[in-house]
């Protein structure tokens, strides 16, 4: 699994989604930037872009992964105050 057929993956899941993935060899950093997520709690967030990745996670294509799910305005704000 490389970082483009990963972005493939989740930009299928989350259509709508600005959708950034960075990593190699298993370990992946993830943003992916989408309203669906507005009155979402962090660990709902997680389980829903984990629930595309299920399958490469059990066969062991995907073993790490850093999650940022944000809304539009929780992105324009860590892009404007740097956090």
């Amino acid at each position: 699994m490389n970082s483009e057929q990963l972005t493939e993956i989740l930009k299928t899941a989350f259509p709508q989604a600005e959708v950034v993935v960075a990593g190699q060899a298993g370990k992946f950093e993830l943003r992916i930037v989408d309203d669906i997520f507005i009155e979402k709690r962090p660990v709902a967030r997680q389980q829903m872009v984990y629930a595309p990745l299920n399958t490469y996670i059990a066969d062991g294509s995907v073993h790490a992964v850093t999650i940022r799910a944000m809304t539009k305005e929780e992105w324009r704000k860590a892009s404007v105050f740097g956090v």
